[in-house]
């Protein structure tokens, strides 16, 4: 039905319920971008994040879940932007995600106890003239290797570690840059 919220997907023909507020999906996000989990955990991870009772999906339908929680991610049917590039970092970028939803939504949107997941994603598809679009519409361009005007290479310049998304680390990189790092008193 028009202007239904899903919060249920099916699955084997069988309904079923899943955590449709915005929290579950940024959980999933950043499982997804964790350099310590190979796609099997990040599988888990979804599956066991979005879905209220994982254990009743049966293991012949774990696929067609996954597939049922990518499309509920992405936003159902909601028309997709063709990026080449990763321009966001759900958890490097998550202030300048807040800021641009809350100027949409206009209130504090961490504050509510719920929220859909496709309200978040609408208020942030509609968030405008905001840095993060600044930010990102500055990566699409680096991205695609197009010169950037004099403003946005002093912007990049100025703010580098805001407009570059950072590599993610495992664990055993950033202890072996710690022991680096206390080898010369830093």
């Amino acid at each position: 039905m028009i202007g239904e919220l899903p919060d249920t997907l099916t699955v084997g023909g069988k309904a079923y319920p899943i955590r449709s507020d915005f929290r579950a999906a940024l959980i999933i996000f950043q499982a997804l971008d964790d350099p310590e989990l190979d796609g099997r955990e990040k599988a888990a991870v979804m599956i066991s994040s979005l879905y209220e009772r994982p254990e009743e999906i049966a293991a012949e339908h774990i696929e067609e879940a996954l597939e049922r929680a990518s499309w509920f991610l992405d936003g159902g049917d909601m028309p997709k932007t063709e990026l080449h590039a990763k321009t966001l970092d759900w958890e490097q970028d998550e202030g300048m995600i807040f800021a641009a939803v809350n100027k949409t939504a206009g209130f504090e949107v961490r504050s509510v106890k719920y929220m859909h997941w496709w309200t978040f994603l609408g208020y942030f598809s509609e968030s405008g003239d905001t840095l993060l679009s600044t930010v990102m519409h500055l990566r699409q361009k680096m991205a695609k290797k197009k010169s950037l005007d004099k403003w946005e290479r002093e912007f990049v310049n100025e703010h580098r570690r805001l407009v570059m998304i950072q590599r993610k680390k495992t664990d055993e990189e950033k202890a072996e840059e710690d022991f680096v790092n206390s080898l010369f008193g830093q």
